[in-house]
């Protein structure tokens, strides 16, 4: 792609400043934004692909997810489309840092404490991508973005969510797989095994790949010796990891680290972390200070059980949208309920209102008749006391013209 961009206004409200990043599908550009007073990425394809159908058609639908996403840790999407020349563009926020993979290369591993106060933000950002349907697909350090936000240090900023197979860089030699131009599975070195088989992926997919990340994060190499891509795919399916204090015993690696790292690396799905929330839970322990987790930054979901995932078949009509799952309830965040949800607790406190009405007309006349019964009772007991004192009177006893009831006693 030519530098024809730089210098000019796009929309009429973005000027283009400087290229950022290259690659075979286009590039991303620095751009300003004078009418919010804001720095935004520009990240604009090339205008060939806006012949191919299936790419456009996912580019939309995967940029529409994006812009769904609310977690700090996620980069942000402001607006997405396409312009008049055809190319596909996506405008997010700006973000200066330096990916995991560059600053693993020049600070070396990372200590262990360090890495889960990193990971359990990232984690909270999967959590929420994984609970609308949306996976990542291609998870790895190039794709996590390591800033300073309001203060916070080593906050990190998940990148390119849902835009795995339209990418636009390759950041490691002879690590992309490619069926056509732009149609990209996965980096062989962070596959998991279901992706590297070709197989229908959901969130776990993404919690193997982030388990593969630590692991690199805390040693500086991966579980697996391999040097070519078809070696790491082909352990990835078959081989056990290597655990962490065995790859690098000459590091001071915590021990707890090794299971929690051994189960996210399982090769069934079934017998890994089942959400992201899970993963990162397990590594609240080994964080420098657990009592961070409460903060809104770094949050850990609760987790309220192991659910379903959201398979993803990325081959849909143009008009398919991504499917939306409903956060689970927790303690602390209130339970979201689908549109069907409602309609049956409608239903449900129609039917109980039904029923109490029901109680209070049926209690209602059941008192009507106690009281009518009593009334009745009353009624006859006067009526029968009344007979009982004509028919004495009038049978007074013989020589005495007192009647009965007036209780002259003592009289001769």
């Amino acid at each position: 792609m030519s530098d024809d961009f730089i210098g000019r206004e796009l929309l009429g409200q973005f000027r283009v400043l400087e290229r950022i990043g290259v690659g075979g599908m286009g590039s991303v550009y620095k751009a300003e934004q004078p009418a919010m007073d804001r720095m935004v990425g520009v990240k604009i394809l090339h205008p060939k692909l806006a012949d191919r159908k299936d790419i456009v058609s996912r580019f939309r639908r995967e940029a529409r997810a994006m812009s769904r996403l609310t977690h700090p840790n996620t980069v942000r999407v402001f607006l997405y489309g396409q312009l008049d020349d055809g190319s596909l563009y996506i405008v997010m926020e700006y973000l200066e840092g330096e990916n995991l993979y560059k600053l693993n290369r020049r600070i070396g591993p990372f200590t262990v404490d360090r890495t889960a106060a990193i990971m359990v933000q990232v984690l909270g950002a999967l959590e929420e991508a994984h609970t609308l349907g949306v996976i990542h697909r291609d998870l790895k350090p190039e794709n996590i973005l390591l800033t300073e936000q309001g203060g916070i240090k080593d906050f990190p900023k998940v990148l390119d969510f849902g835009l795995a197979k339209i990418k636009e860089a390759k950041l490691r030699p002879g690590s992309m797989v490619l069926t056509r131009e732009g149609m990209v599975f996965g980096t062989p070195e962070f596959m998991s095994p279901e992706q590297a088989s070709g197989e229908t992926l959901d969130g776990r997919s993404d919690i193997y790949s982030l388990g593969v990340i630590i692991y690199e994060m805390v040693t500086g190499l991966l579980p697996f010796e391999a040097k070519r891509p078809n070696e790491f795919i082909a352990h990835h399916i078959k081989s056990p990891p290597i655990p962490v204090t065995q790859r690098r015993s000459d590091l001071d690696i915590d021990p707890r680290l090794d299971p929690v790292l051994a189960r996210s690396l399982e090769k069934k799905r079934e017998d890994r972390y089942q959400t992201a929330a899970e993963f990162a839970e397990a590594l609240v322990p080994l964080l420098p200070d657990p009592s961070m987790v409460g903060s809104p930054i770094r949050s850990v979901p609760h987790v309220s059980g192991q659910g379903s995932q959201t398979d993803q078949e990325p081959e849909h009509s143009e008009e398919t949208e991504p499917v939306q799952k409903q956060p689970e309830a927790s303690e602390s965040t209130p339970e979201v309920k689908s549109g069907m949800d409602y309609k049956e607790d409608t239903e449900h406190e129609q039917t109980g209102t039904v029923q109490l009405k029901k109680s209070y007309l049926l209690g209602g006349i059941v008192a009507c008749i106690v009281v009518i019964i009593i009334l009745i009772a009353a009624l006859l007991f006067t009526l029968t006391s009344k007979s009982g004192v004509e028919d004495v009177g009038e049978n007074s006893l013989p020589g005495n013209s007192i009647p009965l009831n007036s209780r002259n006693i003592g009289e001769k």
